[in-house]
């Protein structure tokens, strides 16, 4: 939990050291070209996805994780695709908030749950936050 919540806070920290309109330029990723919106917008419908699932843990009801992540990954971003920054913020926070109330829940967990909080917390925010720092110091640089 600690680590989710250091990657967490992390992310928190490089979005909050930019404006509004500089997490909608494109450039973090090219090909297809996204912003600091859409990272944070699929961060945060992982999160969501993991929530949902731990539900399904919760209540019997979970058949597993082998899912197609490349289309999982294209659903997800079409979904989010051009929403406001503001909403892809918020959407993000509930996301993990969601996930947070029911991890805890959890009675036991197990290497299903363990699988779900690394693919969109903890080992998601490291797969994002090394270009993420990058791209949040470049986007800063370029203030007048």
């Amino acid at each position: 939990m600690a680590s989710e919540r250091g990657g967490w806070y992390e992310i928190v920290r490089l979005v909050g050291s930019l404006t509004p309109e500089e997490c909608i330029v494109p450039g973090y990723q090219r090909d297809p070209d996204w912003t600091v919106r859409d990272v944070v917008a699929h961060v945060g419908t992982w999160l969501a996805q993991a929530e949902v699932q731990f539900e399904r843990m919760t209540a019997g009801t979970y058949q597993g994780h082998d899912i197609d992540i490349y289309a999982l990954n294209a659903q997800l971003l079409d979904a989010m695709h051009d929403q406001p920054w503001s909403v892809a913020w918020v959407q993000a926070n509930a996301a993990r908030t969601r996930m947070l109330d029911e991890w805890y829940l959890l009675d036991r967990p197990n290497d299903e749950a363990a699988w779900w909080i690394r693919k969109s917390a903890m080992g998601h925010y490291e797969e994002h936050l090394g270009r993420l720092r990058e791209w949040t110091a470049e986007l800063v640089a370029r203030r007048p």
